[in-house]
């Protein structure tokens, strides 16, 4: 039997007759106007780049599934974690917080770990990093800081001096430094690095019950790094080494995985800790919060179109399903509005109606959003558009509220330090946690940077240094020579 033709068309289904020559004024002569074929080839072209993501535009991702090992329902009714045994099916994308979209993959840098549960009650969002800890607790400081990663407004290349001046200036930006500038500021590649959801989250429970929740999730291929000189080779050779590493690894069966772990501390307690719970640049020591083992994720299937269900996959910490919640950290709740804003602006008011990032378990058009740009369901049909209706339209549940959380004080700009010396602590404390070679790489990473600033931002830079560990200070100005 004879194949059936395959034939090409417009995007209104038109059949193209001739796909490789344009309509001229004879064989030499001008292209006519009416080669709506042409045109609508050009037009298209010129718009199939869609805004890049201010951060984290590189990235790699695939779906997989996470499975429940241990029963957590004491501290939360959130259905994904119903019971031993239960799977759920995700999405993660990995990415490079600071270069463009084509910028290479093994550059010093912070990486993305942004996770989309697609559970029962609707989708769960997990945007978090490879690091337990960020460089800021205040959203106001975001922007600025951001800017000290891209490009200098005058000579349009990075600047070492932009975020070194901005760094020496916010003391708690040392933890995160510290940990960027270590040897796990390069990954050997995604399956080697950790992801956590570096925010304080809330759990409630089936008795209304709250408690703050920490997310670990720790890699089963084992941490593994590059040295900076590989790094750089490998960027030369090949930018999306990552990426590819990913992709193959899937292809060939060799899934990733990684062992969720929760930390939980009671309602209460936050009261008291000895640090400000909800502030992003501090961790809660182990031997404090346990970690308690949850889950196993597992990447298990590469993307057919990356467009599609990897760019335009839109990740927010707002979508939160029944039994998770927020906590008063500052950055998290900046982050609930500035993530989804920053998807309306790329991807249009209907973003969440693209099938990667659709809810797979409920109803994706039970609400009374209507029209804007690609809406390309049904918009709602002849539903009324407005609530409360007398014609059976989707109404609020009760049963899903949240218990009050206790709020006092006055309306201030508030700092959340609690000590003078708050910022130095912990990073000072994971300086001494890691071995002589582990801290002679870090200080050698630092100063390759920080050379490359005036000598007075160096200064206040190794003051801050010294609050945290005399070494650790000594040892970055010996290796500037002050």
């Amino acid at each position: 039997m004879k194949k059936k033709k395959n034939i090409l068309t417009t995007a209104a289904g038109i059949p193209v007759p001739d796909n490789q020559t344009s309509l001229t004024a004879g064989e030499r002569g001008p292209v006519l106007l009416q080669d709506h074929y042409l045109l609508e080839k050009l037009a298209h072209f010129n718009r199939e780049r869609i805004p890049e993501r201010v951060v984290h535009a590189k990235a790699a991702g695939a779906y997989g599934t996470f499975t429940v090992t241990h029963d957590i329902t004491r501290y939360t009714k959130a259905k994904i974690f119903s019971k031993v045994g239960k799977k759920t099916e995700m999405i993660g994308r990995f990415s490079t917080v600071a270069g463009e979209k084509g910028s290479a993959d093994t550059v010093r840098d912070v990486r993305g770990f942004a996770l989309k549960f697609y559970t029962e009650e609707g989708n769960w969002d997990l945007v978090g990093n490879n690091t337990p800890v960020f460089f800021i607790r205040d959203a106001i400081k975001f922007p600025d800081f951001i800017h000290t990663q891209k490009r200098d407004p005058q000579t349009n290349c990075k600047s070492d001096v932009a975020q070194w001046d901005f760094w020496s200036q916010v003391p708690e930006a040392l933890h995160q430094v510290t940990v960027l500038f270590s040897e796990r500021g390069i990954p050997a590649g995604i399956p080697f690095m950790n992801g956590y959801g570096c925010h304080t989250f809330s759990f409630i429970n089936a008795q209304d019950d709250r408690f703050w929740v920490k997310f670990h999730f720790k890699t089963q291929q084992g941490i593994k790094c590059m040295s900076p000189a590989d790094a750089a080779r490998i960027a030369g050779e090949d930018p999306d080494y990552h990426t590819r590493q990913l992709f193959n690894a899937i292809e060939k069966g060799e899934y990733p995985r990684w062992t969720l772990y929760i930390q939980i501390m009671p309602e209460l307690e936050a009261e008291k800790f000895r640090w400000n719970p909800f502030d992003l640049t501090k961790v809660w020591p182990h031997g404090d919060y346990p970690l308690m083992e949850v889950g196993i994720l597992e990447l298990n299937k590469n993307q057919e179109n990356y467009f599609a269900e990897i760019e335009q996959a839109a990740f927010s910490p707002s979508n939160v399903v029944p039994g998770i919640s927020f906590s008063p950290d500052k950055m998290l709740q900046a982050r609930i509005f500035s993530y989804t804003d920053a998807h309306r602006y790329r991807l249009g008011s209907n973003f969440e109606r693209l099938p990667v990032n659709a809810p797979r378990g409920t109803k994706v058009n039970n609400s009374y959003q209507r029209d804007g740009f690609m809406r390309f369901d049904d918009n709602g049909g002849k539903l009324p558009n407005y609530e409360p209706n007398s014609f059976g339209g989707p109404q609020e549940e009760p049963a899903y509220k949240e218990p009050p959380l206790k709020i006092s004080g006055d309306a201030d700009r508030w700092e959340q330090k609690r000590g003078v010396d708050d910022d130095y602590i912990q990073p000072g404390n994971l300086f001494r946690l890691m071995t002589r070679k582990q801290q002679k790489e870090l200080i050698a990473n630092i100063a390759g940077s920080l050379k490359n600033v005036p000598p007075d931002i160096q200064k206040k830079m190794i003051s801050h240094f010294q609050k945290a560990d005399k070494a650790y200070g000594e040892g970055i100005a010996k290796s500037l020579g002050l």
